[in-house]
C-alpha cells in the first residue's frame, strides 16, 4: 500500500520514477511507493517537471500544488501536495489499475 504522510498544511507521498519510458502514465506501485513513468530522460530536472505536470494533470490539480521535495537526482523521490486531502489522494490512488 502506497503510503502518505500527513502534516499541518501538507502531504507527502513516495514516488518511484521511471525516466525515459514509452509513455507518461501512473503505472502502480513498486515497493510501496507510487510508480510513475514518463518519457523524459532524467537530466537537467526534466523527468521530475515530467512527474509533476502528469500527477498534477491526472489529479486535477495545479502544478503549483505539487513540488518535489526529496530525491531529485534519485528515482525515489518524495512529492508534497498542498490544497488536496488525504481522502482525495487516497481515492485517486484507489483508481489505478493493478497490473
Amino acid at each position: 500500500m502506497i503510503e502518505i504522510l500527513e502534516s499541518r498544511d501538507a502531504l507527502y507521498v513516495s514516488l518511484y520514477v521511471q525516466p525515459g519510458a514509452k509513455r507518461n502514465a501512473i503505472v502502480g506501485e513498486h515497493a510501496s511507493r507510487l510508480k510513475v513513468a514518463v518519457t523524459q530522460a532524467a537530466e537537467g530536472g526534466k523527468a521530475n517537471q515530467a512527474v509533476i505536470e502528469l500527477l498534477a494533470e491526472c489529479w486535477g490539480l495545479s502544478k503549483s500544488q505539487l513540488e518535489i521535495t526529496r530525491g531529485h537526482t534519485s528515482r525515489q523521490k518524495t512529492l508534497c501536495l498542498r490544497g488536496i486531502s488525504a481522502d482525495e489522494v487516497r481515492s485517486h490512488l484507489s483508481q489505478i489499475p493493478d497490473p
